[in-house]
C-alpha cells in the first residue's frame, strides 16, 4: 500500500512539478514578449525623434537661408540707394529695388518668428530693427531735397554697424545648426 501510494505521490508531485515548470515557463515568455515589444516601442519612438529633429533642422536651415540672404540683400540695396542719392543718378529704380528687399526682409522675418528659437530670434529682431531703423533713416534723407552728403556719410559709417549685425545673426545661426562650436565652450587644450 505504500509503494502504491509513494507511486501515485511521485506522479502527482511530478505533474506539480512539471505544471509549475510550464507555468514558468509561459509567464518568462510573455515577460519576455512584453519586453521585446518595448525595446520596438522605444526603438520605434526613439526614430521617430530623431526624424522631428531632422525635420526641424531642415526647415530651420531652409528659413536661415532665406532669412540671412533676404536680410543682406536689404542692407546691399539700402546701401545702393545711398549710392543713387548721392549720385543723383537712377534713384527712382534704387527705390524700387529697396522696397522689394524691404517686403522679402519682412516675409522671412514673419516665418522666422514660427520657427527659430529665441537666442536666433534675438539676434534676427535686433537686425530687422536696425536694418528698419536704417531705412527710416534713408527715407528722411531723401526727403530733404537736396541731399545733405553729411547725412549720407553718416549713414555710410553706420553701414559697417549693419554688417556686424548681420554676421552675429549669421553666427547664432550656424551656432543652431551645429554648423560651428560655440567658442565659448571650447576648452583650453
Amino acid at each position: 500500500m505504500v509503494g502504491v501510494i509513494g507511486t501515485l505521490g511521485a506522479s502527482l508531485l511530478t505533474q506539480g512539478r512539471a505544471d509549475r515548470t510550464k507555468r514558468m515557463e509561459m509567464e518568462a515568455a510573455a515577460e519576455q514578449r512584453r519586453e521585446d515589444r518595448d525595446h520596438t516601442e522605444a526603438l520605434l519612438e526613439a526614430e521617430r525623434a530623431r526624424n522631428r529633429a531632422a525635420e526641424s533642422t531642415t526647415l530651420r536651415r531652409a528659413c536661415y537661408i532665406t532669412l540671412n540672404t533676404a536680410a543682406r540683400q536689404y542692407l546691399t540695396a539700402q546701401a545702393d540707394f545711398m549710392h543713387a542719392l548721392r549720385n543723383d543718378t537712377g534713384v527712382e529704380a534704387a527705390l524700387e529695388q529697396l522696397e522689394t528687399r524691404r517686403t522679402a526682409l519682412r516675409e522671412s522675418y514673419a516665418e522666422a518668428q514660427m520657427i527659430v528659437p529665441l537666442q536666433v530670434m534675438t539676434v534676427s529682431g535686433a537686425a530687422s530693427r536696425r536694418l528698419n531703423a536704417c531705412y527710416g533713416q534713408l527715407k528722411q534723407i531723401a526727403a530733404g531735397t537736396p541731399y545733405s552728403q553729411d547725412d549720407l556719410n553718416q549713414f555710410e559709417a553706420g553701414l559697417e554697424t549693419s554688417w556686424a549685425i548681420l554676421s552675429e545673426m549669421r553666427r547664432q545661426m550656424r551656432l543652431d545648426l551645429g554648423v560651428d562650436a560655440d567658442p565659448a565652450s571650447k576648452t583650453a587644450p
